[in-house]
């Protein structure tokens, strides 16, 4: 972990950012201009801006919505890694299998463990609870709520919600082939084993003839670290998890306290 770079090692041809609490302080429901300024400047550096997220597509939060046009960006590692898009056409999915959703959906019921399936298009749940909707409120995040769920439906993460204390319980009950990323203190990912944005990024890279160690990625949680651990330089924010900090290449300030803008500086990319 380093906090004071003068430049990155490497001349990165593409930068990917992660979008909550990173680009987006989430509390606020807003992204800072100096973020925006930053952005502008990688463009106008000739670095390609890429996003990479646990967000779906259709669940980005309208601001980011609007800076994806402002900005001009067009390649998109979504849902962990498991639906990326470049130039509006599908790269790589990794749907979950109907072993995988119908087992995990039987193990979450028998321990009424509330939880949803995110498609390309939606999040759907089965049921509401508190948990649920405190950690999908503070995302802004949309979903529906339905009586049954079609698992013929392509699925690329189940939701589960519920504490701490449950989390080695649930993760001895998955099948081998799945894992649990905890994004907030009520909500967690299941996804496959082998997912994660790390997978989709080579995807994207592989689009346009360039290689992990042509790539910068931002990020703050523990969804990121493959991610950062991947790319040829990796940059935590400074109110990211400790975890994450510890695989960085370097630290830059919050998200809050322009974070994206003086890191970039720092790295000598703007």
């Amino acid at each position: 972990m380093n906090t004071t770079p003068t430049t990155t090692p490497i001349a990165p041809k593409i930068v990917f950012f992660d979008i909550d609490d990173t680009l987006y302080i989430k509390y606020e429901n807003h992204i800072l201009d100096s973020t925006k300024t930053a952005l502008h400047a990688l463009k106008e550096r000739g670095i390609m801006v890429a996003i990479a997220t646990g967000r779906g597509l259709c669940v980005f939060p309208p601001c980011i919505n609007e800076l994806i046009d402002e900005i001009g960006i067009d390649s998109f590692v979504t849902i962990n890694g498991q639906y990326n898009e470049y130039q509006g056409k599908c790269l790589t999915h990794f749907p979950l299998t109907h072993a995988q959703l119908t087992h995990t959906t039987a193990y979450l019921q028998s321990e009424r463990i509330t939880h949803g399936y995110m498609t390309r298009d939606e999040i759907v749940t089965v049921s509401s609870d508190e948990y649920m909707v405190q950690a999908l409120t503070s995302l802004h995040t949309p979903y529906r709520v339905a009586e049954s769920f079609d698992m013929s439906t392509p699925v690329y993460q189940m939701l589960a919600f519920y504490e701490n204390n449950h989390t080695a319980q649930l993760s001895s009950a998955l099948r081998d082939d799945l894992k649990t990323v905890r994004w907030h203190i009520f909500g967690v990912d299941i996804l496959d084993v082998h997912g994660s944005k790390a997978r989709g990024i080579r995807s994207v890279l592989d689009a346009l003839g360039l290689s992990m160690a042509d790539a910068v990625a931002f990020g703050d949680g523990l969804n990121d670290i493959e991610m950062l651990s991947s790319v040829g330089f990796g940059v935590a924010m400074g109110n990211a998890h400790d975890d994450l900090k510890a695989v960085a290449d370097y630290v830059c300030p919050r998200h809050d306290d322009d974070g994206i803008f003086k890191g970039l500086v720092a790295l000598g990319l703007i």
